[in-house]
């Protein structure tokens, strides 16, 4: 996810940069795209992201490879040296950068108008003036939004937010494939790659682990990566296309309940092989295997089981987290693009911090799911299929409460859109 949070704060450089006045109008990315219409806006997030994932891939197959077989931490420094790279191109453009001058924050008027209108009594100080009652900017807001415009973006903010908490159950599963996934795939058989012959004796297995190197078990997440790279080009090309000719195309939030039923489908495939897997490991079928300076006990059955659950959870990708990110984007007053943007991510990140509490919750002495007091990390003697299966229960029904405040968010949709309208028509 790195390189996602990258590319966001590039978006976001360039949203602030491209509104700049050249002398003849705003111009720029952010602008020329939204003024192009929904098709462009959609075009527009799927390279995007596709851009993303292509980097994904070179990072995989070189960092994670060294990571498990030659040394972690030289695997862990080209990253780091690569976002210091990064940051040193960055800093050296920034006399070429295009700046906007400070207008206030809208995070910060955004909290102010939430207490006041939770809390007026408690908050005397928040009390409007008599100009800002009658949307007149004060001194403070003169070169910002005006009280006004305020209210109605507060208005919009609160309308978007409840469809992006609703995601929070799902950045829970999705995280999964950088976390639990890779922990169970540890536990199952890896194969090796340029495989050493040696003499038989009775520390072969253990001689070969060490002569020899193992499939990474993180390459597994280009599946991930190498659907996302081929659904997007033909879902763009030719399958969003071919249904928006026969008015087919469904909208933003629909594409975001079927992303959270791939994601259901996902963990739900981990679950089942889970079971699958703790039937060997009860019955003692077990391999053992080095993998760096470790040894684990694990079932025997090929980590190429894992593959339809990371598949899975890329195709929801596809669904849930671009149109997750247009809609963040599109739905946004102009002064907010940035900041809801930054409200997306950080709700996926906090998606990732629930999941990893949840894991520290089950694995509490008192008989937690997780608890494996005598080697930690080794999942033999838990119950993950559990974990899976309440993430999936806790995904459907959030998935259920989404498609209801989704029907009641496009509902009220043609009514904001008739009052902008005739705003525009009044001005």
């Amino acid at each position: 996810m790195l390189e996602k949070y990258f590319h966001y704060a590039i978006l976001v450089h360039q949203e602030h940069r491209l509104e700049e006045w050249d002398g003849a109008g705003k111009f720029g990315l952010g602008a020329r795209v939204m003024d192009l219409g929904r098709d462009a806006t959609r075009r527009f997030f799927n390279w995007f992201y596709w851009s993303i994932n292509l980097g994904a891939v070179l990072s995989l197959f070189v960092v994670a490879f060294i990571q498990q077989n030659i040394s972690f931490l030289v695997g862990y420094i080209i990253p780091v040296a690569c976002v210091g790279l990064a940051l040193f191109v960055f800093v050296c453009a920034g006399p070429t950068f295009v700046t906007k001058p400070p207008t206030g924050s809208q995070v910060s008027s955004m909290l102010k108008l939430a207490l006041r209108r939770c809390c007026p009594r408690w908050c005397p100080c928040l009390a409007r003036s008599p100009q800002e009652a009658d949307g007149l900017p004060s001194r403070w807001s003169s070169r910002g939004p005006s009280r006004r415009e305020d209210d109605a973006n507060f208005s919009v903010l609160v309308k978007i937010l409840p469809v992006m908490l609703t995601l929070v159950p799902y950045w829970m599963v999705y995280f999964q494939m950088q976390s639990t996934y890779i922990l169970q795939g540890l536990h199952l058989q890896i194969p090796h790659i340029f495989q050493v012959h040696l003499d038989n004796g009775s520390d072969t297995k253990l001689s070969q682990d060490s002569s020899s190197y193992r499939f990474p078990e993180a390459w597994l997440l280009l599946a991930n990566v190498v659907m996302v790279l081929i659904l997007v080009p033909l879902k763009d090309r030719v399958i969003d296309p071919f249904l928006q000719r026969r008015k087919l195309l469904p909208s933003l939030l629909k594409k975001m309940a079927l992303g959270m039923l791939f994601g259901f489908a996902s963990v739900i495939a981990a679950g089942v092989l889970e079971t699958k897997r703790l039937q060997y490991i009860h019955r003692n079928e077990t391999v053992a295997q080095q993998i760096g300076r470790d040894v684990y006990f694990a079932a025997p059955m090929y980590i190429w089981w894992q593959i339809p659950q990371y598949l899975l959870i890329g195709i929801s990708e596809i669904f849930a987290s671009i149109p997750g990110l247009e809609f963040a984007y599109s739905e946004a007053p102009r002064s907010m693009q940035g900041a809801i943007m930054g409200i997306f991510y950080f709700l996926s990140g906090v998606g990732s911090f629930l999941g990893s509490g949840l894991v520290a919750l089950l694995s509490l002495p008192a008989g937690g799911w997780l608890h494996c007091p005598r080697d930690y990390g080794n999942i033999n003697n838990c119950r993950l299929d559990l974990y899976f299966f309440l993430l999936a229960g806790l995904q459907a029904a959030t998935a259920l409460l989404f498609l209801r405040i989704a029907h009641h968010h496009e509902q009220s949709a043609p009514s904001r859109a008739c009052r902008g309208c005739a705003g525009r028509a009044g001005g």
